[in-house]
């Protein structure tokens, strides 16, 4: 299940992640899993707890090419990375998002869905694009409910979010 898009405000928000050039391929076949685990098991180390759900988030996207991705988490404000877990933020200002209910597997359909909205709406991203692909000044998946909470993933849910333009 897809949700209507909306657009709302967003508070800038403090984060800890790891980036990683991956081709598609390689994204699909356990750099997500590995990477979390990596940013969580820091967390454990330092003593801190997310404040939020995990992200992915997407700063580079070439579906032919490699993509620039961060697996990260919010954080509370003041926490420094260490090199390979990075400190960032998630910036503030308008974004376009839905929710999707589902299986992964659907998540490309949802982004789709929220892109052709804009589309059809004369929204713009805030975003460019060179050789590498589409830089995104804020684009991620928000993981809400997922395996460790739900066995059922019909029943896991996601929001899929890009700042606006103008933000």
């Amino acid at each position: 299940m897809i949700t209507d898009p909306q657009i709302s405000q967003r508070d800038e928000q403090p984060t800890v992640g790891i980036r990683a050039r991956v081709t598609m391929e390689e994204f699909g076949q356990g750099i997500i899993p590995q990477l979390f685990g990596e940013v969580f098991a820091w967390l454990r180390q330092q003593g801190l707890a997310p404040t939020g759900p995990e992200f992915i988030r997407y700063h580079v996207i070439d579906m032919a090419g490699q993509m620039e991705v961060e697996m990260g988490v919010p954080v509370g404000p003041g926490v420094g990375g260490d090199g390979r877990v990075a400190a960032g933020t998630l910036p503030a200002g308008r974004y376009a998002s839905l929710r999707y209910t589902g299986d992964y597997d659907g998540l490309m359909e949802a982004n789709r869905v929220l892109i052709d909205w804009a589309k059809a709406n004369a929204i713009a991203w805030d975003s460019r694009t060179d050789e590498r692909g589409d830089h995104f000044a804020a684009r991620f998946e928000s993981y809400l409910v997922g395996p460790p909470d739900e066995p059922d993933p019909a029943r896991w849910e996601t929001d899929v979010l890009i700042r606006l333009a103008g933000a």
